[in-house]
């Protein structure tokens, strides 16, 4: 009888691997409540993986706390469920001591804009080659329905009676600020759409975030039909496609200009303005990304979907190999004995 240490050594060369989407979904039951945004992202991911041509053993999926802490129980890959807003800590270490490996971080708005807000602005500005998913529901979840840094002024919930009163972050114009590399939008009523920009942040060597807008049935539901149903979303979100001019509406009968260097949303249909008089999205420039990211919650203007900035900076575990190896080069390989006794040691 085969033991799976003999399966695993008769498997064949990582090179010819080939796997399915059924080949990442475990045998276990998923826990989210019905209609949970996040079973939504979680079959565009299963989805996404063999396309990738990455060995499931080199597939990584780093959680903190929160509803989507339970992410790593649902693909059949190594996972790591850690500590509340720790998560980018834990995968950070992963990646700059094993680069080779695929590291997927997945949170949530409280666990990593509130707990875990200063680790994800360090790791954007260290351009660590990760692909952080960021569950935005605007609500803590898990702990039954607090406001989270995400929720907007007025909003109701179970730790706010008569309303918020903090301004949300605005999470994409927090990572374009940290030094994020690679910055996207989605939402879970778009799978193919989402399955796209996961591949994206996947190609992309650096600090790849993506905002995920995942309804919460049961705390906040209904909290994005404006921009994710099929009836409204066209006139109030544009997708962002590089080199394209910015249009949107239902009948494509809208655009975005810049009025110097602000967005103003105008009318195709009055002869006033045509498509050749539209601002055309350019990934490469920094300047738009925040443009485009500070309309997020302008009521006159659509919501950003899609890639707001796709730019290449040295991801920081190269710089971190590029230094050892210098140091080997020039130093040798070193004497840990030596190193640990230090310069002045003595025997008792």
């Amino acid at each position: 009888m085969k033991t799976q240490i003999d399966e695993l050594l008769e498997r064949p060369h990582e090179g010819s691997l080939v796997h399915s989407a059924k080949d990442f979904k475990p045998n276990v039951d998923v826990r989210w409540c019905a209609g949970c945004g996040a079973i939504s992202v979680l079959s565009p991911s299963q989805r996404l993986m063999p396309e990738l041509g990455v060995p499931k053993e080199k597939i990584v999926y780093v959680s903190g706390i929160g509803c989507s802490g339970r992410f790593p129980y649902y693909m059949d890959t190594y996972g790591f469920h850690s500590i509340h807003g720790r998560a980018l800590a834990i995968a950070s270490g992963l990646k700059i001591s094993r680069p080779d490996l695929s590291v997927w971080v997945v949170t949530g708005d409280g666990d990593n804009m509130s707990i875990g807000g200063n680790h994800f602005i360090h790791t954007c500005r260290r351009n660590v080659d990760l692909n952080i998913m960021m569950f935005n529901n605007e609500v803590y979840s898990l702990t039954k329905g607090q406001y989270s840094p995400t929720s907007h002024r007025g909003q109701i919930t179970k730790s706010s009676p008569i309303g918020v009163l903090d301004d949300p972050f605005n999470p994409v114009a927090l990572a374009l600020g940290s030094g994020a590399t690679f910055v996207a939008r989605g939402h879970d009523k778009d799978r193919a759409q989402l399955q796209q920009l996961l591949k994206r942040a996947f190609e992309h060597k650096g600090t790849s975030f993506i905002e995920i807008y995942t309804n919460c049935r049961i705390f906040n539901d209904g909290a994005f039909d404006l921009y994710t149903n099929a009836d409204t979303r066209d006139n109030h979100t544009i997708f962002l496609e590089h080199g394209k001019p910015l249009i949107f509406g239902k009948e494509k009968n809208r655009g975005i200009i810049l009025d110097g260097y602000t967005p103003r949303a105008v009318s195709l249909e009055d002869g006033d303005y045509s498509v050749n008089d539209l601002l055309i999205h350019n990934e490469k420039d920094s300047t738009l990304a925040f443009i485009l990211a500070n309309m997020t919650y302008h009521e006159d203007l659509p919501r950003p979907m899609g890639v707001l900035q796709a730019i290449y900076r040295e991801p920081y575990e190269a710089r971190v190999t590029a230094q050892i190896e210098h140091e080997i080069a020039t130093k040798g390989e070193g004497d840990l004995v030596k190193l640990l006794m230090g310069e002045s040691s003595w025997v008792v």
